[in-house]
């Protein structure tokens, strides 16, 4: 039976089908079994069929226009798939609004679902456990309230946690430094900072005693300040152009030429998922990049890309955390805090002082 979708070389199509591959490099396909009546995506955990029995379509509206019905498996038409974001944006609702965290149980049943296969499909959509989503949600009401000046006291009960001790036993996790110090806006803490000049603009080096906490550059040196100064808003700023002097130096000598990953002490900030992916953005090998699902895939949250763009977008060191190492699938640049066009020379300058070895492993 011929191929009712006409390329160059069938046989690739059918090598992605053996390979099981979800995003083969020849485009997106649907493959029928003749024997069974269904089509599926070349991902499908089915087993194999065979090639005789196979055809290939463009679009689920082609195969069913041919007679063949969707694999209930891979669900190549996203129909299922759509059914569990909404139960998930549902729970995820719920949580919002709820004075306490719900229980894994109430969740799976609100939504329909065994607790054992709704903990797997939250985890897949949101990159996160509902109890993890839960805290994070604590922790941002109680952000919010301590920025509006409520007492430790009354923030803490007001976000719903049982008492402050659960909140000071890991408040580095929860607020990226400690209850007070969040309701002074960083008062009490002193950020050093050095200006250098670059061969991309203006620097901005700021640091904390465990290590650097904003790397910004591109910018007028106002606008890289303002951008420290709202991250910090009540910390003490001390101009530390000679204690910052090394890590000065290896930022500049890295924008010149980068030669190996820009490593250096950091005090990283943010919530537990979007350090999830920060580390995944340092484990980039120097001189290649990644896709968003790549790098979804790599923290075990293959269902949520979007939430790995925007932790790549909040992130406040650049280069020391390569967030422009990540690109679209089709190899597009998408956004860049500091401009596409540093973005590109970035990644051109990396690759060549890669070595051809590694360049060729890039994708």
């Amino acid at each position: 039976m011929p191929d009712a979708l006409a390329i160059p070389d069938p046989d690739t199509l059918w090598q992605a089908v053996l390979a099981r591959d979800p995003r083969p490099a020849c485009g997106p396909f649907l493959y029928a079994v003749a024997t069974q009546g269904v089509y599926c995506r070349p991902g499908c955990p089915s087993r194999p069929p065979l090639r005789r029995n196979v055809r290939f379509f463009p679009t689920a509206e082609a195969a069913e226009a041919e007679g063949f019905r969707a694999c209930r498996r891979c669900d190549p038409k996203g129909e299922r798939a759509a059914l569990h974001a909404e139960a998930v944006r549902a729970a995820c609702a719920l949580i919002e609004r709820s004075e306490t965290i719900p229980s894994l149980a109430a969740l799976a049943e609100r939504a329909g679902y065994a607790r054992h296969h709704f903990l797997r499909l939250f985890k897949e959509i949101t990159g996160v456990t509902p109890r993890s989503y839960a805290e994070s949600v604590r922790a941002r009401r109680l952000a919010a309230a301590l920025a509006e000046g409520a007492r430790v006291a009354e923030a803490v009960a007001e976000a719903g946690f049982g008492s402050e001790s659960r909140v000071y036993e890991r408040p580095g996790r929860l607020l990226g430094m400690t209850p007070g110090a969040a309701r002074r806006g960083g008062h009490g803490e002193t950020i050093r900072v050095a200006v250098a000049a670059s061969p991309f603009g203006p620097l901005l080096v700021g640091a904390t005693e465990r290590g650097v906490c904003f790397l910004g550059f591109g910018e007028d040196e106002a606008a890289l300040r303002g951008d420290l100064g709202r991250r910090f808003p009540a910390a003490r700023i001390e101009e530390a152009p000679e204690a910052l002097a090394a890590t000065v130096r290896a930022v500049v000598a890295f924008l010149e030429e980068p030669k190996a990953a820009l490593a250096l002490p950091l005090d990283l900030r943010g919530t537990a998922f979007q350090r999830r992916v920060w580390e995944a953005l340092m484990r980039i090998p120097f001189g290649e990049t990644r896709h968003y699902a790549e790098v979804a895939e790599a923290i075990g949250a293959p269902a949520a890309v979007r939430a790995v763009a925007r932790a790549c977008a909040r992130n406040p060191v650049s280069l020391a955390v390569p967030c422009h190492r990540v690109v679209g699938k089709d190899g597009d640049l998408t956004g860049y805090r500091w401009g596409l066009a540093r973005k590109r020379a970035l990644l051109a300058k990396e690759r060549a002082g890669a070595g051809p070895a590694r360049r060729g492993a890039a994708g």
